[in-house]
Protein backbone atom coordinates (compact mmCIF):
# COMPACT_ATOMS: atom_id res chain seq x y z
CA UNK A 1 0.00 0.00 0.00
CA UNK A 2 1.51 3.76 -1.30
CA UNK A 3 1.40 6.31 1.76
CA UNK A 4 0.56 9.55 0.79
CA UNK A 5 1.30 12.66 3.10
CA UNK A 6 -1.06 15.39 2.63
CA UNK A 7 0.11 19.20 4.22
CA UNK A 8 -3.14 21.37 4.56
CA UNK A 9 -3.98 23.55 7.07
CA UNK A 10 -7.99 23.83 6.24
CA UNK A 11 -8.99 20.60 8.80
CA UNK A 12 -12.01 20.38 6.81
CA UNK A 13 -10.07 20.21 3.58
CA UNK A 14 -7.44 18.13 4.87
CA UNK A 15 -10.21 15.46 5.93
CA UNK A 16 -11.99 15.39 2.31
CA UNK A 17 -8.41 15.09 1.03
CA UNK A 18 -7.27 12.02 3.46
CA UNK A 19 -10.94 9.91 2.67
CA UNK A 20 -10.71 10.40 -1.28
CA UNK A 21 -7.33 9.14 -1.14
CA UNK A 22 -7.98 6.03 1.83
CA UNK A 23 -11.46 5.17 -0.84
CA UNK A 24 -8.84 3.96 -3.27
CA UNK A 25 -6.27 1.80 -0.67
CA UNK A 26 -3.87 4.61 -0.04
CA UNK A 27 -2.34 5.01 3.32
CA UNK A 28 -2.44 8.74 3.98
CA UNK A 29 -0.50 10.85 6.85
CA UNK A 30 -2.31 14.46 7.54
CA UNK A 31 -0.61 17.19 8.60
CA UNK A 32 -1.56 21.12 9.31
CA UNK A 33 1.46 22.66 9.60
CA UNK A 34 4.59 22.96 7.08
CA UNK A 35 7.30 21.96 10.12
CA UNK A 36 4.84 19.01 10.90
CA UNK A 37 4.87 18.17 7.69
CA UNK A 38 8.31 18.26 7.09
CA UNK A 39 8.96 16.03 10.19
CA UNK A 40 6.38 13.52 8.31
CA UNK A 41 8.35 13.58 5.36
CA UNK A 42 11.85 12.93 6.74
CA UNK A 43 10.68 10.59 9.25
CA UNK A 44 7.91 8.64 7.40
CA UNK A 45 9.51 8.81 4.23
CA UNK A 46 5.44 8.39 2.18
CA UNK A 47 5.29 7.74 -1.58
CA UNK A 48 3.84 10.90 -2.47
CA UNK A 49 3.24 14.19 -0.58
CA UNK A 50 0.40 16.58 -1.60
CA UNK A 51 1.20 20.24 0.31
CA UNK A 52 -1.13 23.19 -0.09
CA UNK A 53 1.07 26.35 -0.63
CA UNK A 54 -0.41 28.92 1.59
CA UNK A 55 0.42 27.16 5.35
CA UNK A 56 0.43 28.62 8.55
CA UNK A 57 4.23 28.72 9.76
CA UNK A 58 5.82 29.36 5.96
CA UNK A 59 4.58 27.95 2.79
CA UNK A 60 4.23 25.43 0.70
CA UNK A 61 7.13 26.73 -1.36
CA UNK A 62 9.94 26.42 1.72
CA UNK A 63 8.37 23.02 2.48
CA UNK A 64 9.83 21.79 -1.20
CA UNK A 65 12.86 23.09 -1.21
CA UNK A 66 13.84 21.81 2.51
CA UNK A 67 12.38 18.42 1.27
CA UNK A 68 14.51 18.95 -2.11
CA UNK A 69 17.94 19.44 -0.31
CA UNK A 70 17.72 16.77 2.04
CA UNK A 71 19.01 13.78 0.03
CA UNK A 72 16.22 11.26 1.90
CA UNK A 73 13.57 13.26 0.44
CA UNK A 74 14.20 14.64 -2.70
CA UNK A 75 12.54 12.03 -4.50
CA UNK A 76 9.57 12.04 -2.80
CA UNK A 77 6.93 12.98 -5.79
CA UNK A 78 5.50 16.67 -5.10
CA UNK A 79 1.72 17.80 -5.78
CA UNK A 80 0.88 21.26 -5.03
CA UNK A 81 -2.35 22.39 -4.11
CA UNK A 82 -3.46 26.08 -4.41
CA UNK A 83 -6.59 28.38 -4.82
CA UNK A 84 -4.07 30.53 -7.18
CA UNK A 85 -4.27 29.32 -11.18
CA UNK A 86 -1.89 32.26 -12.03
CA UNK A 87 0.53 31.19 -14.11
CA UNK A 88 3.63 32.62 -12.51
CA UNK A 89 2.65 31.14 -9.22
CA UNK A 90 2.85 27.43 -11.25
CA UNK A 91 6.22 28.03 -12.58
CA UNK A 92 7.79 28.81 -9.04
CA UNK A 93 6.77 25.89 -7.97
CA UNK A 94 7.66 23.63 -10.71
CA UNK A 95 10.98 25.84 -11.45
CA UNK A 96 11.94 24.33 -7.65
CA UNK A 97 10.61 20.87 -8.45
CA UNK A 98 7.30 20.17 -8.27
CA UNK A 99 5.62 17.52 -10.08
CA UNK A 100 2.19 18.58 -10.69
CA UNK A 101 -0.48 21.41 -9.38
CA UNK A 102 -3.97 21.03 -8.58
CA UNK A 103 -5.65 24.04 -8.38
CA UNK A 104 -8.71 24.07 -5.61
CA UNK A 105 -11.61 23.04 -6.35
CA UNK A 106 -10.92 19.79 -7.87
CA UNK A 107 -13.05 16.69 -7.67
CA UNK A 108 -12.31 13.09 -6.50
CA UNK A 109 -11.08 12.16 -10.27
CA UNK A 110 -8.67 15.15 -10.62
CA UNK A 111 -6.98 14.12 -7.82
CA UNK A 112 -6.72 10.34 -8.50
CA UNK A 113 -5.48 10.94 -11.59
CA UNK A 114 -3.35 13.37 -10.73
CA UNK A 115 -1.98 11.03 -7.53
CA UNK A 116 -1.74 7.86 -9.64
CA UNK A 117 0.06 9.51 -12.96
CA UNK A 118 2.96 10.85 -10.37
CA UNK A 119 3.30 7.73 -8.91
CA UNK A 120 3.53 5.98 -12.16
CA UNK A 121 6.11 8.35 -13.17
CA UNK A 122 8.09 8.22 -10.27
CA UNK A 123 8.17 4.34 -10.57
CA UNK A 124 9.44 4.74 -14.21
CA UNK A 125 12.09 7.23 -13.61
CA UNK A 126 13.74 4.99 -10.41
CA UNK A 127 13.32 1.49 -12.26
CA UNK A 128 16.93 -0.11 -12.99
CA UNK A 129 16.93 -1.80 -16.42
CA UNK A 130 18.62 -4.30 -17.21
CA UNK A 131 21.58 -3.40 -20.19
CA UNK A 132 20.75 -6.18 -22.66
CA UNK A 133 18.01 -6.78 -25.31
CA UNK A 134 15.52 -7.87 -22.31
CA UNK A 135 16.10 -4.24 -20.75
CA UNK A 136 16.28 -2.16 -23.44
CA UNK A 137 12.71 -4.25 -24.62
CA UNK A 138 11.00 -3.72 -21.11
CA UNK A 139 12.42 -0.23 -21.31
CA UNK A 140 10.71 0.77 -24.41
CA UNK A 141 7.66 -0.78 -23.96
CA UNK A 142 7.09 1.08 -20.42
CA UNK A 143 7.55 4.02 -22.37
CA UNK A 144 4.30 3.45 -24.12
CA UNK A 145 2.32 4.51 -20.84
CA UNK A 146 4.00 8.18 -21.55
CA UNK A 147 2.54 8.23 -24.99
CA UNK A 148 5.44 7.47 -26.97
CA UNK A 149 4.96 6.72 -30.61
CA UNK A 150 4.61 2.76 -31.26
CA UNK A 151 8.13 1.38 -32.53
CA UNK A 152 9.29 -1.58 -34.92
CA UNK A 153 11.10 -3.69 -32.14
CA UNK A 154 10.80 -6.44 -34.82
CA UNK A 155 13.75 -4.66 -36.52
CA UNK A 156 16.10 -4.61 -33.49
CA UNK A 157 18.32 -7.49 -34.33
CA UNK A 158 21.63 -8.92 -32.68
CA UNK A 159 24.38 -8.20 -35.14
CA UNK A 160 27.39 -10.92 -34.98
CA UNK A 161 31.44 -9.52 -35.41
CA UNK A 162 34.22 -11.61 -35.29
CA UNK A 163 37.63 -11.01 -33.59
CA UNK A 164 38.85 -7.27 -34.91
CA UNK A 165 35.73 -6.92 -37.34
CA UNK A 166 35.22 -3.33 -38.08
CA UNK A 167 31.90 -2.10 -36.63
CA UNK A 168 32.80 1.47 -38.18
CA UNK A 169 34.82 3.31 -39.04
CA UNK A 170 36.11 7.24 -38.16
CA UNK A 171 34.63 9.96 -40.42
CA UNK A 172 31.98 7.10 -41.26
CA UNK A 173 28.12 9.18 -41.11
CA UNK A 174 26.74 7.74 -37.84
CA UNK A 175 24.41 5.31 -38.18
CA UNK A 176 22.66 3.04 -35.06
CA UNK A 177 23.18 2.74 -31.76
CA UNK A 178 24.84 -0.09 -30.04
CA UNK A 179 24.38 -2.31 -26.94
CA UNK A 180 26.60 -5.15 -26.11
CA UNK A 181 25.19 -8.33 -25.61
CA UNK A 182 28.43 -10.05 -25.39
CA UNK A 183 31.99 -9.65 -25.65
CA UNK A 184 34.44 -6.78 -25.49
CA UNK A 185 34.54 -3.78 -28.24
CA UNK A 186 37.53 -1.21 -28.42
CA UNK A 187 36.93 2.21 -29.83
CA UNK A 188 40.09 4.11 -31.23
CA UNK A 189 41.55 6.86 -33.35
CA UNK A 190 44.59 7.73 -34.99
CA UNK A 191 47.25 10.78 -33.72
CA UNK A 192 48.38 12.94 -36.24
CA UNK A 193 51.34 10.69 -36.26
CA UNK A 194 49.49 7.79 -37.37
CA UNK A 195 49.31 5.71 -33.97
CA UNK A 196 46.66 4.85 -32.48
CA UNK A 197 45.07 5.72 -29.28
CA UNK A 198 42.55 3.77 -27.49
CA UNK A 199 39.97 6.21 -26.34
CA UNK A 200 37.49 3.48 -24.36
CA UNK A 201 37.02 0.03 -23.96
CA UNK A 202 33.82 -1.33 -23.99
CA UNK A 203 31.85 -4.82 -22.85
CA UNK A 204 28.35 -6.54 -21.90
CA UNK A 205 26.01 -3.79 -21.12
CA UNK A 206 27.42 -0.37 -22.64
CA UNK A 207 26.07 1.59 -25.25
CA UNK A 208 28.86 3.68 -28.04
CA UNK A 209 27.88 5.29 -31.15
CA UNK A 210 25.52 8.10 -29.60
CA UNK A 211 27.49 10.65 -29.21
CA UNK A 212 28.09 11.31 -32.86
CA UNK A 213 24.10 10.66 -33.58
CA UNK A 214 23.23 13.48 -30.83
CA UNK A 215 25.85 15.90 -32.54
CA UNK A 216 24.57 14.66 -35.80
CA UNK A 217 28.15 13.92 -36.96
CA UNK A 218 30.28 11.50 -38.64
CA UNK A 219 31.75 9.08 -36.05
CA UNK A 220 34.39 10.92 -34.22
CA UNK A 221 36.88 7.19 -33.56
CA UNK A 222 36.30 3.82 -34.49
CA UNK A 223 35.01 0.91 -32.95
CA UNK A 224 36.55 -2.91 -33.61
CA UNK A 225 35.73 -6.20 -31.98
CA UNK A 226 38.32 -7.29 -29.81
CA UNK A 227 36.64 -10.69 -29.55
CA UNK A 228 33.75 -12.18 -30.98
CA UNK A 229 31.06 -10.00 -29.93
CA UNK A 230 27.00 -10.07 -30.53
CA UNK A 231 25.52 -6.12 -30.82
CA UNK A 232 21.56 -4.91 -30.48
CA UNK A 233 21.16 -2.54 -32.83
CA UNK A 234 19.13 0.20 -32.30
CA UNK A 235 17.65 2.34 -35.31
CA UNK A 236 18.54 5.96 -35.25
CA UNK A 237 15.35 7.26 -35.34
CA UNK A 238 14.25 5.34 -32.35
CA UNK A 239 17.12 6.63 -30.27
CA UNK A 240 16.24 9.82 -31.23
CA UNK A 241 12.55 9.32 -29.91
CA UNK A 242 13.75 8.20 -26.94
CA UNK A 243 16.07 10.88 -26.24
CA UNK A 244 13.67 14.01 -26.81
CA UNK A 245 10.18 12.91 -27.34
CA UNK A 246 9.12 12.75 -23.95
CA UNK A 247 10.85 13.92 -20.46
CA UNK A 248 9.90 11.09 -18.44
CA UNK A 249 11.40 8.71 -20.75
CA UNK A 250 14.28 10.95 -21.95
CA UNK A 251 15.16 11.03 -18.24
CA UNK A 252 15.14 7.20 -17.63
CA UNK A 253 17.04 6.42 -20.81
CA UNK A 254 19.75 8.65 -20.50
CA UNK A 255 20.50 6.56 -17.08
CA UNK A 256 20.60 3.68 -19.23
CA UNK A 257 23.82 5.80 -20.81
CA UNK A 258 25.22 7.93 -17.84
CA UNK A 259 27.91 5.42 -16.75
CA UNK A 260 29.50 6.06 -19.83
CA UNK A 261 29.55 9.42 -20.06
CA UNK A 262 30.99 10.02 -16.05
CA UNK A 263 33.47 6.90 -17.01
CA UNK A 264 34.87 8.86 -20.02
CA UNK A 265 34.89 11.97 -18.38
CA UNK A 266 37.01 10.75 -15.93
CA UNK A 267 39.36 8.91 -17.82
CA UNK A 268 39.79 12.01 -20.19
CA UNK A 269 40.54 14.32 -16.81
CA UNK A 270 43.21 11.36 -15.40
CA UNK A 271 44.66 11.24 -19.42
CA UNK A 272 45.19 15.27 -18.76
CA UNK A 273 46.47 15.14 -14.91
CA UNK A 274 47.91 12.07 -13.69
CA UNK A 275 51.41 10.20 -14.01
CA UNK A 276 51.51 7.45 -16.42
CA UNK A 277 52.10 4.96 -13.46
CA UNK A 278 48.75 6.87 -12.27
CA UNK A 279 47.13 6.33 -15.41
CA UNK A 280 48.34 2.40 -15.86
CA UNK A 281 46.82 1.93 -12.70
CA UNK A 282 43.53 3.47 -13.13
CA UNK A 283 43.72 1.25 -16.57
CA UNK A 284 44.25 -2.01 -14.65
CA UNK A 285 41.65 -1.08 -11.92
CA UNK A 286 38.99 -0.63 -14.18
CA UNK A 287 39.75 -3.73 -16.81
CA UNK A 288 40.12 -5.77 -13.68
CA UNK A 289 36.75 -4.74 -11.60
CA UNK A 290 34.83 -4.58 -15.35
CA UNK A 291 36.06 -7.34 -17.57
CA UNK A 292 37.72 -9.79 -15.56
CA UNK A 293 36.38 -10.53 -12.17
CA UNK A 294 39.32 -13.69 -11.91
CA UNK A 295 41.91 -11.05 -11.51
CA UNK A 296 43.05 -11.83 -14.80
CA UNK A 297 43.13 -9.41 -18.02
CA UNK A 298 43.97 -10.40 -20.84
CA UNK A 299 45.06 -7.46 -23.78
CA UNK A 300 47.87 -6.56 -25.75
CA UNK A 301 50.43 -4.54 -24.99
CA UNK A 302 49.65 -1.87 -27.66
CA UNK A 303 45.90 -1.97 -26.79
CA UNK A 304 46.75 -1.10 -23.00
CA UNK A 305 49.21 1.59 -24.10
CA UNK A 306 46.67 3.08 -26.42
CA UNK A 307 44.33 2.88 -23.22
CA UNK A 308 46.59 4.47 -20.82
CA UNK A 309 47.52 7.15 -23.48
CA UNK A 310 51.44 6.18 -23.51
CA UNK A 311 53.82 4.56 -25.71
CA UNK A 312 54.34 0.48 -25.70
CA UNK A 313 57.64 1.11 -24.09
CA UNK A 314 56.50 3.45 -21.32
CA UNK A 315 53.72 1.32 -20.52
CA UNK A 316 56.48 -2.57 -20.20
CA UNK A 317 58.67 -0.24 -17.80
CA UNK A 318 55.53 0.75 -15.69
CA UNK A 319 54.28 -2.43 -15.64
CA UNK A 320 57.90 -4.15 -14.58
CA UNK A 321 57.88 -1.66 -11.67
CA UNK A 322 53.99 -2.87 -11.24
CA UNK A 323 55.72 -6.41 -10.86
CA UNK A 324 58.35 -5.46 -8.96
CA UNK A 325 56.24 -3.69 -6.29
CA UNK A 326 54.44 -6.92 -6.53
CA UNK A 327 51.11 -5.57 -7.25
CA UNK A 328 50.75 -7.36 -10.64
CA UNK A 329 51.88 -10.91 -12.24
CA UNK A 330 52.27 -11.18 -15.78
CA UNK A 331 52.69 -14.27 -18.29
CA UNK A 332 53.06 -13.86 -21.73
CA UNK A 333 49.97 -10.96 -22.57
CA UNK A 334 48.46 -12.10 -19.44
CA UNK A 335 48.51 -9.45 -16.36
CA UNK A 336 47.00 -10.48 -13.25
CA UNK A 337 45.71 -8.38 -10.55
CA UNK A 338 47.29 -9.71 -6.88
CA UNK A 339 46.71 -6.45 -5.38
CA UNK A 340 43.77 -4.69 -6.28
CA UNK A 341 44.22 -2.22 -2.79
CA UNK A 342 47.84 -1.09 -3.94
CA UNK A 343 46.50 -0.08 -7.73
CA UNK A 344 44.06 2.06 -5.80
CA UNK A 345 46.99 3.49 -3.45
CA UNK A 346 48.56 4.72 -6.49
CA UNK A 347 45.72 6.39 -8.31
CA UNK A 348 44.58 8.24 -4.96
CA UNK A 349 48.57 9.15 -4.23
CA UNK A 350 49.88 9.75 -7.58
Amino acid sequence: MKTILVIEDNMEMLENIGEMLELFNYSVIKASTATSGVEHAKNDKPDLIICDIMLPDFDGYKVLQMLEEDPSTNGIPFIFLTAKAEKSEIRKGMNLGADDYLTKPFDKTDLINAVEARLKRNKFLRHTYSRDMKGLMQFIGEAKHFQMQEFDTSSYVIKKYGKKGDIYKEGETSGPVFLITKGKVKTWKLSSEGKEFVSGILSQGDFFGYISVLENKPYSDSATAIDDVELAIIPQSDFISLITYNQEVSAGFIRMLANNISEKEERLLGLAYNTVKARTASALFSLHAKLQPDGIIKISRDNLAGLVGTSPESLIRTLSDLKAEKVIETDGKEIKIINPEMLQRIIKFS
